[in-house]
């Protein structure tokens, strides 16, 4: 029961990260948000195996994690080890 529940979570989580990019709520890339929120899924699905928290089923789980965390996390925002403006 838990494996389908945790693939189905990260379908789920997939879905959400294309879905807040289509719709423009985001502004990362597909690839980015699929894996931002896919990455709090599998954090979410964690919390909820070893300390039983959890805000309900598997799937608003993935949901309200996947959300948050597409919210949360601008990539756009992030230099990721490039220099602007300077040559060397």
């Amino acid at each position: 029961m838990g494996f389908f529940a945790f693939f189905g979570s990260l379908m789920i989580g997939g879905i959400i990260g294309v879905l807040f990019e289509r719709w423009g709520i985001t502004r990362n890339g597909i690839l980015p948000s699929v894996i931002i929120a896919l990455g709090a899924v599998i954090l979410l699905f964690m919390i909820r195996v070893m300390f039983r928290l959890s805000f309900g089923s598997p799937g608003l789980d993935a949901i309200i994690g996947a959300s948050a965390a597409l919210v949360l996390i601008p990539v756009g925002n992030l230099r990721l080890g490039r220099r602007r403006g300077r040559r060397r």
